[in-house]
């Protein structure tokens, strides 16, 4: 497995935000985790990023125990992280936020391959690359947050809530585009509100809820899951 969470919990001032997690993900897949707001999906990729410490459990990346990996470093192992809300720098260029995100030896090593790959996946970037990231509408700036994950040259790329704030046109276009990352070859796990997109799209997916998982299976949660059906697509 690439990715293999085993028993993971986090708290927060001794509330607990994951209770016992274990997920796995191989190279290659596309992966869903969806849930409710507050069901700990952000929490879990925080943990993997080295953002919040984990109180018991473990993650390993390719048969390496991550946790014992400083954050700053995991980049370099091949992770990026598309997080929560975008977070784009507002006050640098698209250009610029992009090279932002190729500080990692990977990125610096195929910089010119991924500057051409970003810009073949969402040309509007290319179009408005010397555009302040602020002034993007928030479709855009969720395309460059995504750009700028790419720009690591990942093995695996974290994606946090794409579709929050966006249109339902817009967010269909940015999952045909995240399905054609995988298509590439990059590994992507995915955590969403939105069950529907997510769902429909990728290839096994997690029901994550109050900090645990309730619902996976070793083939996939899809959406015509009759539990899926009635908790999040209105079934």
């Amino acid at each position: 497995m690439m990715l293999e969470i085993t028993d993971l919990s986090v708290s927060y001032g001794g509330l607990a935000a994951l209770r016992g997690v274990s997920l796995a993900i191989a190279e290659g897949q596309f992966i869903a985790i969806v849930g409710p707001n507050g069901a700990g999906k952000t929490t879990l990729f925080k943990a993997i990023s080295g953002v919040v410490p984990a109180g018991a459990g473990a993650i390993a990346f390719e048969g390496r125990a991550l946790l014992a990996v400083p954050p700053h470093e995991r980049a370099h192992l091949g992770i990026a992280h598309a997080p929560e809300g975008r977070q784009v720098f507002a006050g640098l260029t698209v250009q610029e936020n992009l090279e932002m995100g190729a500080y990692s030896d990977r990125g610096q090593a195929e910089w010119q391959r991924n500057i051409e790959r970003i810009f073949a996946l969402f040309p509007v970037l290319a179009e408005r690359r010397r555009q302040l990231a602020g002034t993007l509408s928030g479709g855009e700036q969720q395309m460059l947050a995504i750009g700028r994950g790419i720009a690591s040259a990942p093995r695996l790329l974290l994606l946090d809530e794409p579709s929050m704030g966006i249109s339902p046109i817009l967010t269909e276009r940015i999952y045909d585009t995240i399905a054609e990352i995988n298509r590439q070859g990059t590994t992507i796990l995915l955590v969403e509100q939105n069950a529907n997109f997510a769902l429909g799209v990728s290839q096994r997916g997690y029901v994550l809820e109050t900090g645990k998982v309730v619902l996976a299976n070793e083939s996939a949660v899809r959406k015509e899951d009759p539990e899926v059906q009635k908790a999040y697509l209105g079934g």
